[in-house]
């Protein structure tokens, strides 16, 4: 089934092919600058500390759904073992294998395709078995420090999580920055609360995958306009699913990844970061977000940490 002409309307309207050259692999991460950093530091007034992402485990957030998407196993290889000789420092070693989106992380710019293409125009045939993504691979990503701004879209409404059918509207996101008391500028890094993490957080891993409340297809124009720098949620999907469209699965993936260029996260936990926020009265803060510089991988775990 082609793409129907709503998504090639949007994708022509938040295309970003060539803005920063024909060789870019950083898309919007470009516009965190070196002044947006320090705008982002100066974000730092308590040193109040909040972790954003869920523990790996092997009892994780994947269910089997996503083929190949393993949650951590975790095997230890040497357990107090004397390496060099009795008497010595003894060492634990382990090991891991697990999906790279297991828990909390960012997708790359490879992560999508659409029309044989991905972010600039480079040929999704680029990604390969035996070498992974050739261009726009999450260790292209060097660092990842900006301002953050919590929109909170479900605590916007006084509800502790949207109902699973709730496709998140430009409009859900110029309320939740109201409520916030915010105006997100270029460089952001937007981190949109629905509460669905509270239904993992809470033992329901069933309840917590699909359905799913999230973005709207009309959202990627509102980042687009404001020059969000990336976007995660608190969902397993990211994306509204079952879609807006029939037929039309995770198109907010392919504007975002594809035509923006702009890295997106799944998996994120804003519980702990709404209660503070609330608290604080204030829904920006410095964000530490840096991906595990994976070669030519598609997407990276990531352990945020917000810092207000």
């Amino acid at each position: 089934m082609p793409l129907p002409p709503e998504f090639h309307e949007i994708a022509r309207r938040v295309n970003n092919w060539g803005r920063w050259g024909d060789g870019d692999e950083l898309g919007t991460l470009n516009l965190i600058t070196d002044e947006v950093v320090r705008g982002a530091a100066a974000q730092v007034r308590r040193g109040r500390r909040v972790p954003l992402a869920l523990p790996l485990r092997q009892n994780g957030v994947q269910t089997g759904i996503i083929p190949g998407r393993i949650n951590p196993l975790h095997t230890m290889t040497q357990i107090n073992q004397e390496t060099f000789g009795p008497g010595n420092v003894a060492f634990s070693d382990d090991v891991v294998t697990m999906g790279l989106q297991a828990a909390t992380h960012w997708d790359a710019l490879a992560h999508a395709s659409h029309s044989g293409t991905l972010y600039n125009g480079r040929p999704a045939a680029s990604v390969t078995v035996h070498e992974g993504a050739a261009h726009g691979g999450i260790d292209r990503v060097p660092y990842l420090v900006s301002r953050g701004v919590l929109l909170d879209v479900a605590r916007a409404k006084g509800l502790d999580r949207l109902p699973a059918d709730h496709a998140v509207t430009p409009e859900d996101l110029d309320e939740a920055a109201e409520f916030g008391r915010l105006s997100p500028v270029a460089g952001d890094v937007v981190l949109v609360r629905t509460g669905q993490m509270r239904s993992w957080l809470d033992g329901d891993r069933d309840g917590y995958g699909f359905p799913a409340p999230g973005l709207s297809i009309r959202t990627p124009e509102w980042f687009h306009a404001r020059d969000i720098a990336a976007v995660a949620t608190d969902t397993l999907p990211f994306e509204i699913v079952p879609p807006e469209i029939e037929g039309l699965w995770l198109p907010v993936h392919g504007l975002h990844l594809v035509e923006m260029g702009m890295l997106q996260g799944q998996n994120w936990n804003l519980e702990g970061l709404s209660a503070v926020c609330a608290e604080e009265g204030r829904h920006s803060f410095l964000l530490c977000a840096a991906p595990e510089p994976f070669a030519g991988a598609t997407g990276s775990p990531v352990a945020p940490v917000a810092v207000l």
